[in-house]
């Protein structure tokens, strides 16, 4: 993997950072905490507008087939800026029918997502937080002539106020051998039987509960193959956490500029407070720590890009991204004092992010699980995202 952006990677990285410089300041944003649906309609049609939404879908489909790196620029300048808009929900669900969905499915969606006419989220989660096990599913789907009936609750649903569709993961059979019967259906999210109750989150972000009471869904909706919708969910987590690793790259680099900025204008006891050494080192440890999330997290992108297993490249970015960036904004908070705490200082904006992302799409306790799993539970030589190579006898 080449570390260093081409000129094409430059100019997109730019463009994305002067546009959101001027259209979503933090003024914004703190609207858009307080707004009913989370999000600007006006800004979401100029991301549009912008080809951003078009950005990594296939060219049949109105798109322009740009690798993953290519949005994961565009995320960490959405992350730079909190853009509050449904960008990571909308992508992880286009990309997932992109590749797994009916033809009919991805002519009625992929160009309406492009346009800006349709936003997209998904729902796993539920009582069990966890992520990359089937075991924890239990909101059931049952067959009925030619639908399905659903019943069951999801948690923390990303921008569902503002969805048009969602992305459901269900039980449609017990796990027996290798089929955890898990299957995936479009489920419209204003249609009967569908349930939103708001949650209250760190971010101030748009999470919802999403209660399902018999929601009835034409088999047609169905994406991929009954019982056969675990792989289909894998990859998608492992989608959607790349990106949000560039989400949170992108908003802890920024917490930390702001904080060497104030570290070389704060004077204390006759000097700037960054000529003290113990300031000096925290500046210096946030900027490893930010450098060495996002390095894991373009290697995650790439590897996925080149058809490559990529698996535990997502684990090890998200792992080191919680915990790192984690304590990069704590130390950013620490060199600003008491303000950074304060409702009208802008900073404590960017900690709420990082803190809450930290939470999403898997701890770092299950990511370095995961990371665990391939290093110590096979036998043989073990290279992280490769197959597994047994040692002669």
């Amino acid at each position: 993997m080449d570390v260093l952006l081409t000129e094409e990677e430059e100019m997109l990285k730019n463009l994305a950072r002067e546009f959101l410089e001027k259209e979503s300041p933090p003024s914004l944003v703190r609207q858009m905490e307080k707004d009913p649906v989370g999000y600007p309609p006006a800004l979401w049609k100029q991301l549009a507008d912008l080809g951003w939404l078009s950005l990594p879908l296939p060219e049949q489909y109105g798109g322009q087939g740009a690798p993953m790196t290519h949005l994961g620029l565009i995320m960490e300048e959405a992350g730079r800026h909190l853009a509050p808009v449904p960008l990571h929900s909308t992508m992880t669900v286009a990309l997932t029918i992109a590749k797994e969905g009916n033809a009919e499915q991805k002519q009625a969606i992929l160009p309406e997502v492009g346009k800006g006419n349709m936003i997209l989220t998904w729902a796993l989660i539920e009582v069990d937080p966890r992520y990359y096990h089937p075991d924890s599913l239990h909101l059931s789907a049952t067959a009925r002539g030619n639908d399905y009936i659903l019943n069951g609750t999801k948690l923390f649903v990303d921008n569902f106020e503002a969805s048009d569709k969602v992305l459901v993961v269900a039980r449609t059979a017990p796990a027996s051998g290798s089929s955890k019967g898990i299957s995936l259906f479009l489920v419209d999210s204003r249609g009967p039987g569908v349930t939103n109750v708001p949650l209250v989150t760190t971010a101030k972000d748009r999470q919802s509960e999403v209660r399902f009471s018999n929601v009835r869904v034409p088999k047609a909706n169905m994406v991929g193959e009954l019982n056969k919708g675990w792989p289909i969910t894998e990859a998608m987590l492992d989608q959607g956490v790349g990106l949000l690793c560039a989400m949170m790259v992108g908003a802890a680099r920024k917490d930390a500029e702001m904080a060497i900025e104030y570290a070389k204008n704060r004077v204390a006891f006759g000097r700037p407070i960054g000529a003290f050494q113990s300031v000096a080192h925290a500046c210096a440890d946030m900027i490893m720590w930010v450098d060495g999330a996002q390095l894991l997290t373009y290697e995650a992108l790439w590897k996925m890009d080149q058809g490559m297993p990529h698996g535990m490249e997502v684990s090890q970015a998200k792992s080191f991204s919680n915990e790192r960036l984690q304590a990069l904004v704590r130390s950013s908070q620490a060199i600003h004092g008491g303000i950074g705490f304060m409702m009208e200082f802008n900073l404590h904006l960017w900690y709420r992010r990082v803190a809450a992302w930290s939470l999403r799409m898997g701890t770092t306790y299950e990511h370095r699980a995961r990371v665990a799993r391939a290093l110590l539970d096979q036998p043989g030589k073990v290279v992280l995202g490769e197959p597994v190579v047994a040692l002669p006898a």
